[in-house]
């Protein structure tokens, strides 16, 4: 279930990406999807940006990314400690 929930959160993360350099940056949409998928994956941008509008979505994007990466770390990473601590704790009682 988690990682359903991972799964969605990169996917509309990357759909709010492709829409914004799409229609803000001007791009093509292999290039929005490019850049998009490039910022969200932390490696940075590939194309330049000309306008002001474009370089403003750019960085809240890569903000915005960053803090989604972290995020669905955790929704990932979460059963998998909780279930180490179960363990833990399990076995303090015997």
């Amino acid at each position: 279930m988690s990682l359903l929930l991972a799964f969605f959160i990169i996917s509309c993360s990357l759909f709010i990406g492709v829409v914004g350099y799409h229609f803000i940056c001007h791009f093509d949409w292999m290039d929005s999807i490019l850049n998009a998928s490039m910022i969200l994956s932390g490696m940075g941008p590939v194309s330049q940006i000309n306008n002001s509008y474009g370089k403003l979505f750019a960085s809240a994007y890569a903000l915005f990314s960053g803090v989604m990466f972290i995020a669905t770390v955790g929704i990932i990473i979460t059963p998998i400690v909780h279930r180490i601590f179960h363990g833990i704790l399990l076995d303090d009682k015997n």
